[in-house]
């Protein structure tokens, strides 16, 4: 008799619980949503900001899709700097070499 009434006692208290529990994630699921789209928004118009620099980049000559990627990830951020850039800080981009750095120093800074 007296284990019937704990277990009955038992299961009205963790349903409770469990009910408490629910409410909780669902409030802190709905924060976390707004707070990412919010970063959502801030990420895409970075990728497009990067996406068009290295569509610039990729525009002067010797510079490919993965040079252009390398140059931006490198710091650079308007074809200006990397032309204007000395000739150590362009070799220290991964994949670039000195014929790269000839064909780039060819070109006038505009």
């Amino acid at each position: 008799m007296f284990l019937k009434i704990f277990k009955k006692l038992k299961s009205i208290l963790t349903r409770k619980t469990i009910a408490e529990t629910s409410k909780s994630k669902k409030v802190n699921k709905t924060t976390k949503s707004k707070k990412t789209q919010r970063s959502s928004k801030v990420s895409k118009s970075k990728k497009q900001e990067a996406k068009l620099i290295c569509e610039s980049f990729a525009k002067l000559p010797g510079i490919g899709v993965k040079s252009a990627k390398a140059f931006y990830d490198a710091g650079f951020k308007s074809t200006k700097d990397i032309i204007s850039a000395k000739d150590e800080e362009l070799l220290a981009v991964p994949g670039v070499g000195i014929n790269l750095v000839k064909k780039l120093r060819q070109q006038k800074p505009s």
